[in-house]
């Protein structure tokens, strides 16, 4: 079958498009947040993939190069017309390491959830225009594509919003039972088994409705790159993440690691000093170099030898609530070696686990009380043309079973202090929190 392509009249915002895909199943949005050039969207996959990481007959990786099949042509401009979109879930990685089973895992979702799309809308900011696209694998595709184009040139409605949020917000840390963990942590790396130690505690609620409404306020509070809105069986996800995880595109790899963290002051001044203050810290300094010393080695297993690079180092990158430091690290994809690849060999990304890795991943399930899920995992696409775009799943809510749960964690290391290591899960975590609140929740730690 030929490419197909038909141009949509463009808009800045995307949520109009999405409202008329939501009845779909699988309807998915990755979104730009406005700050990155794309956003794409589809629904009605004609393949699911769901797996559980104690399902050892499956290798997910595998399974998912086995049913993308042959790899097509990649087109100028369109990141993504067909292929693998969904989520790899913190806990896949159980397929890769050996973790203990301490933590509960209340949620029970799929470790691995992603759709098989044969078509999308791509959302081009930098070019102002508007594609409906599909390699056309599937026969099936040519009969559903001028529905698709139908709702997609239909009045654009929003749709109602129906969440709330019910009682409190909860964490499963109290702040005693965070100084224990942290002290545990210290204990640790005075022992030489860890450099670093990411410690994340968890808000819940109880929750109804569809969270669409909640996540269009997710996105206007704090805008992020890389923003997803999962529709799935399983759940709803509202993802505002700052951080890419891993990008592959023509054979190049590139991953954007955060670690270093400021609240945003109050005026301009107080701003301006938070951020040079992060940017100077040798501590912050030091665990972003521990970071993207891991994943240098991490991407080295799947990039040429000698490829691998740092073009930025020690970057600041500001959002509505916080700063971030970042470094950008790069490679060229070895012979023989794909976006599959380059996903199994750096997963989960190193800036949510610590150093070395399977260690600090151990001792995580030791503390956490509860499983991390979606969390820290991984949303995003590896499409036909063997190019793949994934965020890591942080600033997330998953709402499930009338539950909605978020997160917030930060690096540790042996100089860090205790009291600000805690308020920093609270400041990265605000603006969900916010929103919790908006609906009706009321934090109590």
């Amino acid at each position: 079958m030929s490419f197909y392509c038909v141009s949509i009249p463009y808009q800045t915002d995307a949520t109009g498009y999405y409202a008329v895909l939501a009845d779909l199943p699988w309807a998915v949005w990755l979104d730009s947040g406005g700050m990155a050039r794309y956003d794409i969207l589809t629904a009605a996959p004609y393949q699911t993939m769901a797996l559980q990481s104690n399902d050892v007959r499956t290798d997910p990786f595998e399974w998912l190069r086995a049913e993308l099949g042959n790899p097509a042509s990649s087109i100028a401009n369109i990141p993504f017309a067909g292929g693998a979109l969904g989520y790899w879930s913190y806990d896949l990685s159980r397929c890769l390491v050996s973790l203990p089973n301490s933590s509960f895992d209340t949620e029970c979702l799929p470790d691995m959830a992603v759709g098989l799309y044969d078509w999308a809308l791509v959302v081009d900011h930098h070019l102002c225009r508007a594609s409906l696209v599909s390699h056309q694998r599937y026969v099936e595709t040519i009969a559903l594509l001028p529905k698709i184009l139908l709702r997609l040139q239909s009045k654009q409605t929003l749709l109602a919003d129906t969440f709330r949020v019910q009682g409190n917000v909860t964490s499963n840390f109290t702040v005693e039972r965070y100084a224990q963990a942290f002290e545990q942590v210290q204990q640790y790396l005075q022992a030489g088994d860890c450099y670093q130690i990411n410690l994340a505690q968890r808000f819940s609620a109880q929750a109804e409705g569809d969270a669409f409404a909640a996540y269009l306020k997710l996105r206007e509070l704090s805008p992020a790159p890389y923003s997803a809105f999962l529709n799935l069986p399983y759940a709803q996800i509202l993802c505002a993440s700052p951080e890419r995880f891993l990008r592959v595109e023509n054979c190049i790899v590139e991953t954007k690691p955060i670690k270093g963290t400021r609240p945003r002051g109050c005026d301009a001044q107080q701003d301006k000093q938070f951020a040079d203050e992060l940017r100077r810290h040798p501590k912050d300094r030091a665990e972003n170099l521990m970071i993207v010393d891991l994943l240098r080695s991490d991407l080295g297993k799947s990039c040429v030898t000698g490829s691998v690079r740092t073009p930025k180092l020690f970057e600041i990158e500001s959002f509505a609530n916080v700063h971030h430091l970042v470094s950008t690290v790069t490679g060229q994809l070895a012979a023989g070696r794909d976006a599959l690849d380059v996903l199994r060999d750096c997963f989960p990304g190193g800036s949510i686990t610590g150093a070395p890795k399977q260690r600090a991943m151990q001792i995580i399930e030791q503390l956490e009380p509860h499983r991390r899920g979606v969390y820290c995992g991984a949303l995003g696409y590896v499409g036909f043309d063997g190019n793949m775009d994934t965020n890591i799943a942080i600033r997330t809510m998953v709402y499930s079973n009338r539950e909605i749960h978020c997160w917030a964690g930060g690096g540790i290391v042996a100089d860090s202090i205790c009291a600000n290591e805690y308020q920093e899960t609270f400041d990265k975590a605000s603006i969900m929190l916010k929103v919790l609140n908006q609906y009706g929740g009321n934090l109590n730690p």
